[in-house]
């Protein structure tokens, strides 16, 4: 029995080495795709990166030949520009070797440069270049008898580049400035708020809005499958076009329901749905400020993601089984209760799962909002926030770490959330 044991137990573990043999690819798959980039910004949060530091610093050289070298013992001088590619960082130790064509006598060499290998190999020492620093050397030569060739045959070798430099990429120093920076910001706690409040109304608006087309779609009438494919057209479509078709219906010059308003006497000016931060509104006596172009955005993000909460929600509510709401009608319930008592404990758990996913989405929206306001009159969230330090104001740290803070306060969510949500608890 000891023996058998013993094979099944290192036929267990072959199978398990085996297993993860098999997996190893799915596992590398994910972390190129998934924690890579996550991990590279975290790197970038604590440094004080730009966008010219993703080219890192070097030495550039550009060889050019001035004369003519068509008769034997015309003098000629080459001359070598060079320059450090980097505003902000010295390069130390400079410098450069060169082949001289075969034929090519040196008659004036510049101190900073020597000859090597039977006088055909040049090499310049440069010593310590200061950001943006830049110079040029002549070496002055001529050909001998045995010289064949044209300006073309100095092309022919690249110079040689060796230089020190300093990466703030891939160094080790780390700063915290970059959260500093972004937390010390006035605007900051204004920008979260704006990003809570979008992402919660649009989240729930797309599957309230979801939900009740989800019941209407569950009824048999003529047409539905046609009705069923015009709900999906606001996800599907390009969102580039969308965008633009709703930017130039609510134009304030040319749009159409600004026409519409001012012809049905509902206002009298035009108004600036996408530019006019606010807008003072009375309902039935009661005045109060809305925030107008916020509010069109996440109108407009209702209108664009309902269909996937359609979709789920419809779905589900096809799997409930029939004979129950039979029964409930034959009791004498409402159709309120029946959807509150029957249908909800039965897409209680695929509304939470939507409600977590589109959450998620939702707070890290960019393309939305950028393409309708740009992130003006008052629709900055945190995503808008990252592109305007990374790309509009070319620092990359501080884009990096708004990226984090969302990250950090997703992952709160999502983790409160799993733990309190409702279950289904229907199976």
């Amino acid at each position: 029995m000891g023996s058998v044991d013993k094979r099944q137990g290192a036929l267990a573990r072959r199978e398990k080495r085996l297993a993860y043999l098999l997996l190893l690819p799915t596992f590398l798959l994910v972390f190129s795709i998934v924690l890579f980039p996550l991990i590279a910004n975290f790197w970038i949060s604590v440094k004080p990166v730009t966008l010219s530091d993703l080219r890192p610093p070097t030495l550039v050289v550009k060889e050019r030949l001035r004369g003519n070298l068509t008769n034997a013992s015309d003098n000629v001088k080459i001359e070598y520009r060079f320059r450090n590619s980097s505003v902000k960082y010295p390069l130390s130790s400079a410098s450069f070797s060169d082949s001289l064509p075969l034929g090519i006598e040196v008659t004036r060499l510049d101190p900073a440069c020597s000859l090597t290998g039977d006088g055909i190999i040049l090499r310049c020492d440069l010593g310590d270049l200061e950001p943006k620093a830049r110079g040029k050397i002549r070496i002055e030569v001529a050909s001998a008898d045995n010289f064949s060739g044209s300006k073309e045959i100095f092309r022919a070798s690249e110079p040689q580049l060796e230089f020190t430099s300093y990466n703030i990429l891939t160094s080790f120093d780390f700063t915290f400035a970059n959260f500093s920076k972004i937390f010390s910001a006035a605007e900051f706690w204004d920008v979260l708020k704006v990003s809570i409040y979008y992402t919660v109304f649009g989240t729930a608006g797309a599957l309230i809005v979801g939900l009740f087309a989800a019941q209407i779609m569950k009824r048999s009438f003529p047409g539905r499958s046609l009705v069923r494919g015009l709900l999906l057209f606001p996800y599907v479509a390009p969102v580039i076009a969308v965008a633009f078709s709703w930017v130039v219906l609510f134009d304030p010059f040319s749009g159409i329901v600004n026409a519409m308003l001012i012809q049905t006497n509902i206002t009298d000016n035009p108004i600036n749905f996408f530019g006019q931060r606010s807008i003072v509104v009375d309902f039935f006596g009661f005045s109060f400020g809305l925030p107008l172009a916020l509010t069109m955005v996440i109108i407009f993000e209702i209108w664009r993601y309902f269909p996937l909460a359609f979709l789920f929600i419809l779905a589900r509510m096809q799997s409930i089984p029939s004979d129950i709401y039979e029964a409930a009608e034959i009791d004498g319930a409402t159709p309120l209760q029946q959807f509150w008592f029957l249908s909800m404990p039965f897409i209680a758990g695929i509304l939470a799962i939507l409600f977590l996913l589109r959450f998620i989405w939702t707070f890290n929206k960019f393309d939305d909002i950028f393409l309708l306001t740009g992130g003006n009159a008052g629709t900055r969230t945190l995503t808008v926030s990252v592109y305007e330090q990374a790309f509009a104001i070319s620092n990359l740290g501080a884009g990096a770490a708004v990226a984090v803070v969302i990250f950090v306060l997703l992952l709160i969510f999502a983790i409160i959330f799993i733990r309190f949500a409702p279950k289904d608890t229907t199976q």
